[in-house]
């Protein structure tokens, strides 16, 4: 149902807690595929990739090329976005199944999804990038590119993916439009 595409680079440290909370959505055969987009790291990015089962991709080349290429090789009907270090929580599942069961059935491909920031009740010590991304939110904020995405392949494709400059995921989410993204019911938070 859903290809996960995580773009790394130096990201061995950060990939590790991402893919460990990925693990259940397997599990329960939400996600059919991870594949790991790599800009060419020199550390053991490749090595953590391989021992969690998922596809590695080598790839320099700049992060929207590298989003694009990857998406197309998928076969999922989703696609979520996630960069290394975002973690989504408990519940998480259950909410993404939600959106796109319901994005579905009204056929509205037309809509994508982010996780919501960690709460105050979610975070035990929140840090000061929390606080402020809750803060954000609150007051009418656009989503971030920390959040990740989840999006329908056909509306993606209808976007023409991830635009090229120097920010294509944040680029990205305004391309969709403040009005056509939806916060799941369930945080991510960053770890690093």
């Amino acid at each position: 149902m859903l290809s996960v595409v995580i773009p790394t680079h130096e990201s061995e440290r950060l990939l590790v807690p991402t893919l460990a909370a990925l693990v259940p959505g397997a599990m329960s055969g939400l996600i059919s595929e991870v594949v790991v987009v790599d800009a060419g790291s020199s550390d053991d990015t490749e090595q953590v990739a391989d021992i969690a089962g998922c596809r590695f991709i080598r790839m320099e080349a700049p992060l929207a090329a590298r989003l694009r290429e990857t998406a197309r090789g998928t076969r999922t009907p989703w696609l979520m976005f996630l960069r290394p270090g975002c973690v989504p929580e408990p519940g998480w599942i259950a909410a993404c199944e939600r959106f796109m069961e319901a994005a579905s059935r009204l056929d509205d491909a037309g809509r994508a999804a982010v996780f919501r920031p960690p709460g105050a009740a979610d975070l035990l010590r929140p840090g000061l990038s929390e606080v402020l991304a809750l803060l954000r939110v609150m007051l009418g904020g656009g989503a971030r590119p920390e959040q990740g995405l989840l999006i329908a392949r056909r509306f993606y494709d209808s976007l023409g993916g991830h635009p090229d400059g120097s920010e294509p995921e944040a680029a990205m989410l305004r391309k969709i439009g403040r009005r056509r993204v939806t916060m799941l019911g369930a945080a991510a938070r960053t770890v690093g």
